[in-house]
């Protein structure tokens, strides 16, 4: 179990501190700090950071040029195949959807499909769960082209992983967000934790 982990387990962690000290780690030891989150500490970290404020700009820098990927490292609370990366970029200038693209790499992409989403800020009723919502609902309409080609989720077995869900995000850090996944609009018991590269 990580220092992060113990802190969480233990009650121990505050929001500011906790993220003071991720900032300070080096992107290898961060990672695996987040990496080492059970169920447990993930929805306890959901709810100490309630009351965080984000903008799609946490998610990736906003001075990284268009299509260029930015890999966020992740841990979700299934019983397997928990880690995994969510790979995103900014959308080109004047391109529809506007905002971040990105989809799902790991070791059951070749199975359930790459999970293409867009991330974009949160409208109406959904601003109270969180401010930034990773979509899977929207399509992007283009990608890097080292990137997978572009599926529907509502097909083949991505229907049963990624159709209607809609996975909510609240800032841990600069670069540690937590999630919550929705499925069709209502609530799941399922979370995941992201770090980004530096």
């Amino acid at each position: 179990m990580g220092i992060f982990a113990d802190q969480l387990k233990n009650s121990a962690a505050d929001m500011d501190g906790m993220a003071a000290w991720l900032d300070g780690l080096d992107h290898k030891t961060r990672v695996e700090e987040v990496r080492s989150l059970g169920p447990a500490a993930q929805k306890r970290l959901w709810i100490l950071a309630e009351s965080s404020r984000m903008t799609i700009k946490d998610m990736m820098p906003e001075d990284t040029a268009a299509l260029k990927p930015v890999r966020h490292y992740g841990r979700n609370t299934l019983p397997v195949f928990k880690h995994f990366e969510k790979r995103f970029c900014w959308a080109p200038e004047g391109a529809e959807p506007a905002g971040i693209w990105g989809y799902n790499e790991g070791s059951t992409r070749s199975f359930v499909g790459p999970g293409y989403f867009v991330c974009r800020p949160t409208t109406g009723s959904e601003c109270d769960i969180a401010d930034v919502v990773i979509d899977y609902t929207i399509l992007p309409t283009g990608k890097p082209d080292t990137w997978p080609d572009i599926r529907p989720n509502e097909k083949g077995v991505s229907r049963f992983v990624y159709a209607g869900m809609q996975d909510f995000m609240r800032k841990v850090s600069a670069h540690v967000t937590i999630g919550r996944a929705y499925r069709h609009g209502k609530i799941s018991n399922n979370y995941f934790v992201l770090c980004r590269e530096d």
